[in-house]
């Protein structure tokens, strides 16, 4: 993407790999067997990868800057109202079209920088309904003709999430979207059983128990399923998963049905199981509120990425909060502050500022997601560089 656009590759942007991965990992977006390279690595050192939900530049930034610090891959995903956001509001949406147009937007803005941050990336977009579909049609197609002139996909991966459905069908539509997938490199993520809660318009408060807990025979017959397409799939099983944020104690996770599941394909596979008994890589849904030795746990069964937003969320916001308390005197009127009636507050309601107090916020709080996910020094490159001549508006950023 550097030569493509002109921008000089340099340093840890110029190298070809990481000292600590598998040689076809490299700096930029990852798909085909580079990704699925990354991700056994993932599985087979006992760590998963954060998927951050993205609206905007500013967060996805927040994203590179955050994997740089922790000297970590990281994924980056859109989900269809984040994609029509990114497009803008004031566009109109009819057959999608705002949504598409958004999440190409976005995904040639994490091209574009996530070669110069110097870290592997997956592109994903994230929850798919039946109704959706059309979207992830459209992003399919702009992958499928940016493969034709550089012979790999713009996506990484989609998910398509037809657990409302009846299992075969759900199956069956899955299956036939990885043999369209399959052929350009890109990976499929599925859902089985239902996550709780609500995210992004999808109201799952108020079904059944028994819903938010797959079942091994039911992965069993996914793993089988798609297995026959393309080793190119992971599967988002529910084991009491809910989204949102909840005290502690509120969301019952039951990991050990991740666990039972390997085992039970494991068994069925005979000498075709891999060594480590985990045919299936897991993605972890809802986990907000969920206890650390739960998610680690997760992770010893086979989770190799775990979806973070609403946490997110909240701390781009508190960040925004925090500056507007930290310099609410100055924000309160072009002209006139503590300093006298006459001050200009220019460099203080500047958006630069408080977008980036977001920013700094949510690169804090994502430390702590690559920590407990155990991602972090995973790439060998070791502390990052500080970055120099980054000023902001006018006379200089403000400390935030």
């Amino acid at each position: 993407m550097a030569e493509d656009v002109g921008i000089p590759c340099e340093d840890e942007c110029a190298i070809s790999s990481f000292p600590n991965l598998p040689e076809s990992v490299h700096p930029g977006v990852l798909s085909g067997q580079a990704m699925m390279d990354l991700l056994q690595h993932a599985k087979e050192n006992g760590y998963a990868i954060p998927a951050v939900n993205c609206v905007s530049n500013s967060g996805i930034n927040a994203c590179l800057e955050a994997a740089r610090a922790n000297d970590a891959p990281i994924i980056i995903q859109f989900s269809s109202g984040g994609s029509q956001f990114y497009g803008g509001k004031g566009l109109d949406n009819t057959n999608y079209r705002a949504a598409i147009a958004g999440a190409v937007s976005g995904a040639f803005h994490v091209r574009t920088m996530a070669e110069q941050y110097g870290v592997p990336v997956i592109l994903h977009t994230d929850h798919c309904s039946k109704k959706l579909l059309p979207w992830v049609d459209g992003l399919i197609a702009a992958s499928e003709r940016y493969y034709e002139t550089h012979g790999e996909p713009l996506f990484s991966s989609h998910m398509i999430d037809l657990s409302e459905e009846p299992l075969e069908e759900n199956l069956q539509i899955c299956k036939d979207y990885l043999e369209r997938m399959d052929k350009i490199g890109l990976l499929l993520e599925m859902e089985l059983g239902i996550t709780g809660g609500e995210e992004d318009g999808v109201d799952n408060t108020d079904r059944p128990i028994e819903d938010l807990y797959s079942k091994p025979e039911e992965i069993y017959e996914t793993y089988q399923m798609l297995s026959e397409v393309s080793d190119k799939f992971t599967v988002a099983a529910a084991f009491g998963n809910v989204h949102g944020v909840y005290k502690p104690g509120n969301v019952k996770l039951e990991p050990k049905i991740l666990h039972k599941a390997q085992e039970y394909i494991s068994e069925k596979l005979g000498d075709k199981a891999p060594e480590n008994k985990l045919p299936v890589s897991f993605v972890f849904h809802g986990g907000s509120g969920s206890d650390v030795s739960d998610i680690q746990e997760a992770i010893g069964y086979g989770v190799i990425k775990m979806n973070i937003d609403t946490d997110t969320q909240w701390s781009f916001w508190e960040g925004i909060k925090n500056f507007e308390a930290k310099y609410h005197d100055y924000l309160q009127a072009q002209i006139g502050n503590p300093e006298g009636e006459d001050k200009p507050n220019k460099k203080y309601y500047d958006p630069r500022e408080c977008l980036r107090a977001a920013e700094v916020n949510t690169v804090a709080r994502l430390g702590k997601c690559f920590e407990d996910l155990k991602c972090q020094n995973i790439l060998g490159l070791g502390k990052a560089t500080e970055a120099t001549n980054v000023l902001g508006p006018r006379r200089g950023g403000l400390p935030v």
